[in-house]
């Protein structure tokens, strides 16, 4: 019974930590480029992308800097996947969780940043028109 109590707390332990992390940049996404601008004429829409990281969860306990740069990341991470090298932005929204209480006293509560998500549109551009070579 202890060690299955220890087993449980071990992956607790690890999910948290994880969610501390931003989600890695894959090698083939490090080429990507993000930004607001339109695509260039002559581009190919491969799709939209969608990249987040946090949660309720874990959320907490990463950092603002960390939900923001892992989940575009992860918007890179899948535009790369596609074959794009190139992400239209459309929106980004970070999300907020929270609690509060009262009692005859007043109220109390507080809110928290937890997650982060990009939206966008991936597309494959020549390399030469977004500045890659």
């Amino acid at each position: 019974m202890k060690a299955q109590k220890l087993a449980a707390l071990s992956i607790l332990a690890s999910v948290g930590l994880m969610g501390c992390s931003a989600i890695q940049l894959n090698p083939n996404a490090h080429r990507v480029i993000a930004s607001r601008n339109a695509a260039p004429k002559g581009c190919k829409y491969l799709g939209s992308v969608v990249g987040s990281q946090g949660n309720f969860f874990t959320g907490g306990w990463t950092s603002n800097k960390n939900l923001a740069e892992g989940s575009m990341n992860d918007m890179k991470n899948k535009a790369a996947n596609m074959g794009g090298n190139y992400i239209q932005i459309e929106a980004d929204r970070a999300g907020m969780t929270g609690s509060s209480s009262s009692n005859m006293y007043g109220s109390s509560g507080s809110l928290a940043q937890t997650d982060v998500t990009w939206n966008g549109n991936a597309y494959y551009c020549d390399p030469k028109e977004i500045g890659l070579e």
